[in-house]
């Protein structure tokens, strides 16, 4: 079901893979090394627009009494809010701009506008999530605890609410977020547990308190004052809600396009023993997906529309994904990988469609355990138990013959068997 054997699977060598690890250590080298002005400037610019554009949109939600005030001030505000979250919170925290030495945007000052305090998120995604990206059992964000998003988690009736969960998640996805780290279902038998998740819940309701605050009572208020109207303050309120709900549709969406589209394989905990620099970078490679985007979208979604890119250097400047991009496609052909990506809507649907299917138990499902569209294993390439696959060479190119080269093999049988 689950990938057990990444490097078989991928069809490469030891060395094989070490090779693709170096060459992917000498891409981060040559960014590192080429950071500079260009990039700070930037970053700054990036905040600067952020800022602009968030003073705009509160000040138009203080006249949201009339309807076009309303609409432009919530959904200014709630761009302001995406792109705080996503090209500045979400990056800033991963330390892709720690080497500037500017304690403003160092990852270990800034506090984004959401509900989940910034150390828990940096604990559950940057060292989690990173580390044990789609591991089953490891990897807290397959599924947020909520959803099954692979056969390999065990159906349950509760499952059958996946689409109405997904929903909810969406629209509430910062509270989705500050839940997260609490780990809420874990049965804490310490003392010692028992304290930390009371001082994680003070932290969290802290946070929420500030938020609410800011955008459900301090600025509802002051438009109350200003227009001197109740329904004023009614109107600025309703306008903030729909823009926290606009980032956090957004968010959901943008972070599901890069790891639950069909190619964005899961793992099992055993292919974590011994794993090495270059087996966790192909992990990566397998684990996630990108979708097409020019500059706006890009921009949009946090430059996560290279969600490869970013999983396999989470620490390099978001700016420079899009040409780091193509030195990766450049390795995916040469060692025979696939490149998973498509487009944003197309990508987004079969996220969608994963959660509505993976509602029903396994025995209402097409396609085998280990070559659905959803969840593949090493063991889709074998036919009757065959032995474990292995390297190949094309004699007649010199071309490695891997995992983008099998499954194209593998769709090319199973249309001549469904043809016959």
């Amino acid at each position: 079901m689950a990938i057990a054997d990444v490097p078989e699977y991928a069809h490469l060598t030891a060395a094989d893979v070490d090779a693709l690890g170096a060459e992917l250590d000498a891409i981060r080298a040559d960014i590192e090394a080429d950071r500079g002005a260009r990039d700070a400037r930037y970053l700054h610019n990036t905040i600067r627009f952020q800022r602009g554009l968030e003073f705009t949109g509160r000040m138009l939600t203080m006249g949201a009494s009339r309807r076009p005030v309303w609409w432009a001030g919530a959904v200014t505000l709630g761009v302001a809010k995406i792109v705080e979250n996503m090209e500045l919170g979400h990056n800033v925290m991963h330390g892709q701009w720690d080497w500037m030495n500017d304690p403003e945007v160092h990852s270990t000052s800034w506090e984004w506008d959401i509900t989940g305090p910034s150390a828990h998120w940096k604990h559950t995604h940057n060292y989690i999530h990173h580390k044990y990206t789609n591991v089953l059992g490891m990897d807290d964000d397959v599924g947020y605890g909520l959803l099954r998003v692979t056969r390999d988690q065990r159906w349950r009736p509760f499952n059958l609410g996946n689409l109405a969960y997904n929903t909810l998640l969406a629209l509430f996805f910062e509270y989705g977020v500050a839940a997260q780290h609490l780990e809420l279902g874990k049965k804490r038998k310490t003392p010692e547990a028992q304290a930390e998740l009371k001082r994680d819940m003070n932290d969290v309701g802290r946070k929420i308190g500030r938020q609410v605050g800011k955008d459900f009572v301090l600025a509802p208020a002051i438009s109350g004052v200003l227009n001197r109207s109740p329904r004023a303050a009614r109107k600025t309120a309703t306008a903030n809600l729909f823009a926290n709900m606009m980032r956090n549709v957004w968010t959901n969406a943008v972070i599901f396009c890069g790891h639950f589209p069909d190619g964005a394989e899961k793992f099992t905990k055993a292919d974590m023993t011994n794993e090495s620099q270059a087996q966790w970078y192909l992990r990566q490679m397998l684990g996630s997906a990108n979708f097409r985007s020019g500059p706006v979208l890009g921009f949009m979604s946090g430059n996560l529309s290279y969600q490869i890119e970013h999983h396999l250097f989470p620490d390099l400047p978001s700016n420079r994904l899009a040409e780091i991009s193509v030195r990766v496609q450049a390795l995916c052909d040469k060692y025979d990988l696939p490149y998973t990506t498509g487009s944003f809507l197309v990508q987004y649907g079969k996220s969608w469609r994963t959660i509505a299917k993976l509602s029903l138990p396994n025995k209402y499902l097409s396609a085998t355990s280990d070559d659905a569209p959803e969840t593949a294993s090493e063991r889709r390439f074998r036919e009757d138990d065959g032995p474990r696959l292995t390297p190949v060479i094309d004699a007649s190119t010199g071309r490695r013959r891997g995992l983008k080269t099998a499954i194209s093999d593998s769709r090319s049988r199973r249309r001549e068997r469904a043809s016959a």
